[in-house]
């Protein structure tokens, strides 16, 4: 079944408080719910308050919510790479294209928890698999390890991007109870138990902060070293 709703039902139709209701006002205000109250706001029943309109208006444009969660993901992943243009140093652009990535889910953070690992089947999502398998492509890679290492590029950029969004959504309180942990409960542990540990205590702040940059880091000089126009003849 497709899951997209067909385009003659998608008319642009005002609610009962007069509001042009449209895909785009229904994926802007399901984020701002699901910002404000977390994913389970997201309902037709709660969507219909929040937009004056009775729910089952919402099923000329979407079929149902998980149809709303994949348009949804496409919408963080357009907002994301928007005015995205790659230059011609593909590990640069790549670069970018991860940070772009992250910051879009960190822009909401409660909705990458489910909205990060689906296939959205949409345009956005389209057009960024199209750019990234493109710039494997202009490194020399075939069409089959271009694919392969594209899908391992964009899963530990959307893993580390989901990490920091769903620690970024944790309550204030949490978030600084977990990076005191670092500089107080490893700094007191028992050096005979934990001898790493106590080699490296005076390093662990670290831990506190995210890894992102330096595994894409990683990642990228792994991509550089196996492009065809970098091994040696």
């Amino acid at each position: 079944m497709t899951t997209r709703v067909p385009q003659e039902r998608s008319r642009r139709r005002p609610t009962r408080s007069g509001v042009l209701l449209s895909e785009e006002l229904i994926v802007a205000t399901a984020l701002r719910l699901i910002g404000e109250h977390g994913p389970e706001a997201l309902s037709v029943r709660r969507l219909g308050t929040a937009l004056g309109c009775d729910p089952s208006a919402l099923y000329r444009y979407f079929h149902g919510t998980d149809d709303l969660v994949l348009a949804i993901a496409d919408r963080i992943i357009g907002d994301a790479m928007a005015g995205f243009a790659p230059g011609d140093d593909w590990v640069a652009a790549l670069r970018e294209m991860a940070r772009r990535v992250r910051a879009g889910y960190l822009a909401h953070p409660r909705a990458a928890a489910f909205a990060s690992y689906r296939v959205t089947r949409r345009q956005n999502e389209i057009r960024a698999v199209e750019t990234g398998i493109g710039l494997l492509l202009s490194a020399g890679f075939g069409p089959a390890d271009a694919t392969r290492l594209y899908l391992t590029f964009i899963d530990t950029v959307l893993s580390h991007a989901a990490m920091d969004a769903a620690f970024q959504a944790l309550p204030r309180q949490q978030r600084e109870s977990d990076h005191r942990a670092w500089s107080e409960v490893y700094q007191g542990l028992d050096p005979a138990s934990y001898p790493a540990l106590t080699s490296a205590r005076r390093e662990l702040h670290a831990m506190g902060e995210s890894s992102f940059e330096e595994a894409i880091d990683l990642l990228l000089e792994a991509l550089r070293a196996r492009a065809p126009g970098s091994r040696p003849r």
